[in-house]
Formats: structure tokens, sequence, C-alpha cells
């Protein structure tokens, strides 16, 4: 089987690495993909290169994430082969599948985070959209929620769910213990700013370890000297393998203000590590029932509380339940179920093209 996998936007982030470690994992079912890019950074596509995955970028434009862009989906139109289905993610790469794709060719469709229009949302390009998306992977209640009231028939909706890797690693030789890590993007939705506010409260902050590349890094940099904890705080940039960061640290912060669902967290609980996050969007799902420490969002003494109680082992986290809910993230389950759902899209396009024909 063959499978377009069509993305708007190309960067590091939780999102794309989600997807490309699906694509890989999926050849184990016979399934390869072709990767499909509008607008891609240098950073992005190096982190497929490195796996040995080569992207076709179109071109489309930085924001295309949640813009309409018809140059793209004519471009797509040409760009596409014989693929069995195509799997489209983030709205700007959806809406141009939808309007590229030929009668006949399943098209799969996702959205990774809550939908954060710029502007106004576009209701009846939305509508028009969904109506030729044959199946949607929704990774968190808000895009869920939204998708199903533009009009997509709810049984064509699907949880979607992102894969982790690096279940069974060791630590990096030569990390402090104890230490705090944050992994994601350096954006104002994953919180990082929360974190150094949290972290300048406590009395004496371990070492902190910060995943990821984004805009706000000089601010961060700045906010974390104009606290007195630049010493405590470390950089690392992106990294597509965290779990030797993760593995072996005292806590793993989430402090996200808009969060779908949270590879972070999931890996963390993977690796016996206690995770704080905040209870926003998805966040609750991931974490509740014990398996992490939740806090209200924007809520820094909140935040350095649960921290500090995490540290001194006041609070305790059910790391048993944890490990278990995140078993069915790993990369085999998660091809497993999306195998299946392509295999099922392809007979019933089969069965819909031949009663056409008839």
């Amino acid at each position: 089987m063959r499978v377009a996998r069509v993305i708007a936007v190309l960067e590091p982030g939780g999102a794309q690495l989600g997807a490309l470690r699906l694509s890989l994992a999926l050849r184990a079912h016979g399934i390869e993909s072709r990767w499909l890019a509008g607008h891609a950074t240098r950073a992005g596509l190096a982190l497929f290169r490195a796996h040995g995955v080569d992207v076709e970028v179109l071109g489309g434009g930085p924001a295309l994430q949640y813009a309409r862009r018809r140059a793209f989906a004519e471009r797509l139109a040409v760009a596409l082969r014989d693929e069995d289905v195509v799997h489209a993610h983030m709205f700007g790469a959806w809406w141009a599948a939808a309007r590229a794709v030929p009668d006949g060719m399943a098209l799969a469709a996702s959205e990774h985070n809550a939908l954060q229009w710029p502007g106004r949302a576009p209701a009846r390009a939305l509508r028009e959209a969904l109506a030729r998306v044959d199946l949607f992977f929704a990774h968190g209640p808000a895009a869920r929620s939204e998708i199903l009231a533009a009009g997509l028939p709810p049984e064509r909706m699907r949880e979607g769910i992102s894969p982790i890797a690096g279940t069974a690693v060791s630590p990096m030789h030569g990390l402090p213990s104890p230490r705090i890590v944050f992994a994601g993007r350096l954006h104002p939705e994953k919180g990082p700013d929360l974190l150094l506010d949290a972290l300048a409260r406590l009395a004496e902050p371990p070492p902190a370890f910060l995943l990821g590349v984004g805009a706000m890094e000089p601010e961060l940099r700045r906010r974390a000297a104009r606290l007195g904890i630049a010493e405590r705080v470390h950089f690392e940039g992106w990294r597509d393998d965290p779990a030797t960061w993760i593995a072996g640290a005292s806590v793993c912060v989430v402090p996200s203000r808009f969060d779908a669902w949270s590879q972070t967290a999931a890996l963390a609980m993977s690796l016996g590590v206690p995770v704080v996050g905040t209870a926003v969007e998805g966040l609750p799902g991931v974490l509740g029932d014990g398996r992490g420490v939740l806090v209200p969002p924007e809520d820094q003494a909140a935040l350095a509380a649960a921290i500090e109680g995490v540290l001194s082992g006041r609070l305790r986290t059910d790391v048993r339940a944890a490990h278990l809910y995140a078993r069915g993230f790993r990369p085999q389950a998660v091809a497993a179920r999306y195998a299946a759902a392509y295999r099922d899209l392809c007979a019933t396009s089969s069965v819909v093209n031949a009663a056409a024909a008839a």
C-alpha cells in the first residue's frame, strides 16, 4: 500500500515528529509513505533526512497551517501519483488535498492541536473540505468538537494518536540529579515562561533542561537572567531523542496553555518519570486518575508547589498506571491502528468505485 502524506508546515515539532515515526512504523505493515510538504524549514528537512526520509516541497508559504492556497492545491494535484491513500496533516494541507485528490482516492485528515485561527474561522471552507474527507483523526477534544460542529459525520471521526519512541533507554551520561526537564517548542502555547517563573519561586531549584527551539528563546534567556536563575536553566535546543534526557529525571514539566495531547508527558510516563502538567484541553485525559500531577493553567504558584512536592516526595504519581497508559502509544501499537484504518478506507473506496463504474 502507498500513502501520500501531505503536511502543511514541516518544522521541528511534536506533530511532525509523531507523523514521521508513524510513517516509519507503518513499513512493518507493508505501507510505504511518500512525503509532500507545503512549506519546510531547513531544520524540518534535516530532521526527516536524518531518518532517511526525503520530502518533496511544493511551496505554499510559512503560514500554510491555517491558510487556503489554491496554488498549493494545484501543485498537489499534479504531484499525486497512484497512491492508495492521501493523509493530510493540518488544515492548510487537508483543505488543499480535498481540492486536489481525484475521485476514488481515499483521503484522511489530521489535526494534532486545537485549531487556533489567526482570524475568523472559515466556516464555509471547513464544510466544503470536510465533505471530501473520508476519515478524520483528531488528536484532542477541542479539534474533535470543532470538526464535528463543522459538519463531519461522526462515523468518519477517529481518535488521533501519535507514537512515542525510546521507551527503553538509559539516562544520558553526566546529567545531574535531581533535575527538571521540559521538552517542547519554545512557544507561548507550551508555557516555558511559566516554568521559569515557577522555578524562581523554589528556594533551591535544581538544574532545569529545556529541550526545544522557538522564537521565545531570546526572551526566555533574558527572563531567566532577570529572575536570577540563569545558571540553573540550560537551553539544549531541539532534540529528536529526548528520552535520554528525560530518563532518570526527577520531574518532567508540561506547563502548556494549549495542548491537545502531550508526547513529552507520555514518554516521561513510559520511563517512570513523574509529570507535572496544566489542566488544559487534553492533558487531564493524559495525567488524570493519579497518572500525573495536574495544576490550574497560568498559575505559577501552583506549578511551583507541585514541582516542589514531587521533588520532596510529598506528591507521588501512580507510576504503574502511567506506564500502562503509555504502552498504548508504542510505535507498533499506533501503526497497527492506522494500518487497519487505511485498509478499511481502501476497501470502502473500492466498493464505491465499483458501484460507480456499474
